[in-house]
């Protein structure tokens, strides 16, 4: 009987003892995993950092009207599931109106693409270029209300 209890207590801890380590290791395992992901989100948005200037330059040269105050970038930065590093910001204070998304591709170093909210893109619709249509200016126009389309002659510089 007393062998009995003596084994049942070297059993029991034994099985302590090994939960114990189970447990230990999940846990350096979760936490080299969560430092890993820190650090990598860390290098995510060093990288984003550095290539802000780059997408304040692409948006600049594909602002014709010279439309463009202030651009801000918000603060989260993602990783989208193909792999590319996307920013999204807005111009002149309205992120409802002049969004923008720039995925970066960060073993190429570059900007992949860009996306535009429809009134940012519009900003930057170089009209010049559609002298021989000028009914598309028109027909856009023709959709604004009186007020959306003074602000967008204003933008645009065809009017004080």
């Amino acid at each position: 009987m007393r062998n009995t209890m003596k084994l049942s207590i070297i059993i029991v801890a034994v099985i302590i003892s090994v939960t114990a380590f189970i447990v230990e290791y999940m846990n350096k395992s979760l936490s080299d995993e969560l430092l890993k992901e820190k650090s990598e989100q860390e290098k995510v948005e060093k990288f984003a950092g550095k290539m802000k200037p780059k997408v304040e330059e692409r948006l600049h040269k594909r602002d014709a009207h010279k439309f463009i105050k202030t651009i801000t970038f918000e603060k989260d930065v993602t990783i989208n599931p193909m792999g590319d590093i996307t920013i999204d910001g807005y111009i002149n204070n309205k992120p409802e109106k002049y969004g923008f998304s720039a995925s970066l591709q960060y073993r190429a170093k570059k900007i992949g693409s860009m996306s535009y909210d429809p009134e940012l893109s519009y900003r930057f619709k170089d009209w010049d270029k559609f002298k021989d249509e000028p009914e598309l200016k028109e027909n856009y126009l023709k959709r604004l209300s009186e007020k959306e389309r003074e602000q967008y002659l204003k933008d645009i510089g065809e009017k004080e």
